[in-house]
Protein backbone atom coordinates (compact mmCIF):
# COMPACT_ATOMS: atom_id res chain seq x y z
CA UNK A 1 0.00 0.00 0.00
CA UNK A 2 1.54 3.42 -1.25
CA UNK A 3 -0.40 6.18 1.10
CA UNK A 4 0.72 4.53 4.46
CA UNK A 5 4.23 4.09 4.03
CA UNK A 6 6.41 5.62 5.41
CA UNK A 7 9.19 7.63 3.12
CA UNK A 8 6.84 7.16 -0.07
CA UNK A 9 7.82 10.49 -1.27
CA UNK A 10 11.27 9.33 -2.16
CA UNK A 11 10.34 6.02 -3.79
CA UNK A 12 10.20 5.20 -7.44
CA UNK A 13 7.16 3.41 -9.13
CA UNK A 14 6.99 1.82 -12.14
CA UNK A 15 4.34 -0.03 -14.66
CA UNK A 16 4.01 -3.69 -14.78
CA UNK A 17 5.36 -4.83 -17.91
CA UNK A 18 2.26 -7.01 -19.20
CA UNK A 19 0.20 -3.53 -19.93
CA UNK A 20 -0.94 -1.98 -22.97
CA UNK A 21 -1.65 2.07 -23.47
CA UNK A 22 -2.64 4.33 -25.71
CA UNK A 23 -4.06 7.61 -25.53
CA UNK A 24 -7.33 8.35 -26.94
CA UNK A 25 -8.60 12.33 -27.26
CA UNK A 26 -6.31 13.37 -24.54
CA UNK A 27 -7.19 10.32 -22.43
CA UNK A 28 -5.39 7.11 -21.86
CA UNK A 29 -6.62 3.86 -21.93
CA UNK A 30 -4.50 0.69 -20.43
CA UNK A 31 -5.57 -2.82 -21.25
CA UNK A 32 -4.20 -5.72 -19.33
CA UNK A 33 -2.41 -8.89 -20.66
CA UNK A 34 -3.33 -12.08 -19.28
CA UNK A 35 -1.90 -15.40 -20.99
CA UNK A 36 -0.82 -13.17 -24.42
CA UNK A 37 -4.30 -11.68 -24.95
CA UNK A 38 -5.99 -8.28 -23.55
CA UNK A 39 -7.99 -8.36 -20.74
CA UNK A 40 -11.06 -6.78 -22.33
CA UNK A 41 -12.86 -7.07 -18.96
CA UNK A 42 -10.30 -4.61 -16.79
CA UNK A 43 -9.88 -1.93 -19.09
CA UNK A 44 -8.86 1.22 -17.51
CA UNK A 45 -9.33 5.12 -18.75
CA UNK A 46 -7.38 7.75 -17.53
CA UNK A 47 -8.25 11.27 -17.68
CA UNK A 48 -6.13 14.12 -18.09
CA UNK A 49 -4.50 14.26 -14.56
CA UNK A 50 -4.47 10.75 -14.58
CA UNK A 51 -2.30 10.73 -17.93
CA UNK A 52 0.00 12.92 -16.57
CA UNK A 53 0.37 11.23 -13.56
CA UNK A 54 0.75 7.73 -15.62
CA UNK A 55 3.31 9.55 -17.69
CA UNK A 56 5.69 10.23 -14.91
CA UNK A 57 5.22 6.63 -13.54
CA UNK A 58 9.08 5.68 -15.21
CA UNK A 59 10.62 3.64 -12.80
CA UNK A 60 13.22 6.81 -12.04
CA UNK A 61 10.64 9.85 -11.10
CA UNK A 62 10.09 10.14 -7.20
CA UNK A 63 6.60 9.85 -5.65
CA UNK A 64 7.45 13.19 -4.43
CA UNK A 65 8.30 14.61 -8.00
CA UNK A 66 5.26 13.62 -8.93
CA UNK A 67 3.12 15.65 -7.08
CA UNK A 68 5.50 18.23 -7.36
CA UNK A 69 4.40 17.73 -11.13
CA UNK A 70 0.54 17.68 -10.54
CA UNK A 71 0.65 20.94 -8.23
CA UNK A 72 2.33 23.16 -10.54
CA UNK A 73 0.57 21.75 -14.13
CA UNK A 74 -3.01 22.07 -12.15
CA UNK A 75 -2.68 24.56 -9.87
CA UNK A 76 -4.08 22.75 -6.69
CA UNK A 77 -2.40 23.00 -3.13
CA UNK A 78 0.89 20.55 -2.27
CA UNK A 79 -1.43 19.01 0.39
CA UNK A 80 -4.37 18.25 -2.75
CA UNK A 81 -1.66 17.14 -4.82
CA UNK A 82 -0.22 14.87 -2.28
CA UNK A 83 -4.08 13.98 -0.86
CA UNK A 84 -5.40 12.72 -4.89
CA UNK A 85 -1.83 11.75 -6.02
CA UNK A 86 -1.49 9.18 -3.18
CA UNK A 87 -4.69 7.71 -3.52
CA UNK A 88 -4.77 7.34 -7.79
CA UNK A 89 -1.52 5.59 -7.13
CA UNK A 90 -2.97 3.54 -4.31
CA UNK A 91 -5.93 2.77 -6.99
CA UNK A 92 -3.32 1.86 -10.10
CA UNK A 93 -1.49 -0.25 -7.42
CA UNK A 94 -4.74 -1.93 -6.08
CA UNK A 95 -5.80 -3.05 -9.98
CA UNK A 96 -2.17 -4.54 -10.37
CA UNK A 97 -1.49 -1.65 -12.84
CA UNK A 98 1.87 -0.63 -10.97
CA UNK A 99 4.41 -1.52 -8.17
CA UNK A 100 7.22 0.12 -6.23
CA UNK A 101 10.58 -0.29 -8.25
CA UNK A 102 12.79 -2.68 -7.10
CA UNK A 103 16.59 -1.67 -6.32
CA UNK A 104 19.22 -3.69 -7.40
CA UNK A 105 19.75 -5.44 -4.10
CA UNK A 106 16.47 -6.98 -4.13
CA UNK A 107 14.72 -4.68 -1.83
CA UNK A 108 11.87 -2.18 -2.59
CA UNK A 109 12.30 1.15 -3.18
Amino acid sequence: MIMGKTGILADCITKRSDLVTREIAGETIIVPVRGNVGDLSSIYTLNEVGTRVWELIDGHTQVGQIIENVCNAYEVTREEAEKDTLEFLNSLEASGLIQEKKRNDGMME
